[in-house]
């Protein structure tokens, strides 16, 4: 297992999830860099949510990932590896990966992918609440462009999650501990997350 496919759409909360995955030791974290983190006070403390590359359109990594399924697994490989320096198994985080579940699957078989569901609104709600276009990284303005647009693909790529949970079989993890051992990496120390409290569904397949 190279990688780690994580999707959700703006505002999913999947950011929690990677964050609760991201210090195992069985992961590669050296995408971490000071520039590409990001606070919010959502949660009612100053707290870091946003770590490590976010890959999709007009973003640092994967602009071309609208239209992943139009380049080569040895094209898509060369930008899941570019930010990574390590050793470990690669967490690659893309909201636009629900667009293209079948060819995830398919051309990376071994490779499990993560889905977080949330209604609409509830996304739409929290991505707001967390900065909206003043999310310093990533950026959102360029692609996003605006609420009402926000609003659209929110619901776009909620629907090809939620069509991608009921195609494959999957595993329903109550928390973080539990992913871990879904992903067979070792659960990192210090970090727990109750997914019920935090309002998130997550789903691997």
């Amino acid at each position: 297992m190279k990688y780690i496919f994580v999707s959700g759409a703006p505002g999913s909360k999947w950011s929690s999830v990677v964050k609760n995955i991201y210090y195992s030791a069985d992961v590669d974290s050296s995408d971490y860099s000071e520039a590409r983190t990001y606070h919010h006070d959502a949660t009612g403390t100053m707290e870091l949510l946003h770590m490590g590359v976010y890959w999709g359109p007009a973003m640092e990594f994967g602009d071309h990932f609208e239209r992943l399924d139009q380049y080569t697994k040895e094209q898509n490989e060369a930008e899941f590896d570019a930010p990574f320096s390590g050793t470990g198994v690669r967490i690659i985080k893309s909201h636009v990966f629900g667009y293209h579940i079948d060819y995830i699957k398919k051309t990376w078989p071994d490779c499990p992918i993560v889905l977080i569901d949330r209604t609409d609104d509830a996304c739409l709600g929290w991505w707001v609440k967390c900065g909206h276009f003043d999310i310093t990284y990533p950026l959102y303005h360029d692609y996003y462009k605006n609420l009402k647009t926000m609003a659209g693909i929110i619901q776009d790529q909620n629907r090809g999650i939620q069509q991608a949970i009921a195609r494959y079989p999957a595993t329903c993890p109550n928390n973080n501990l539990e992913l871990c051992k879904s992903l067979d990496i070792s659960p990192p120390e210090s970090y727990f997350q109750d997914y019920y409290k935090s309002d998130v569904k997550v789903t691997v397949i």
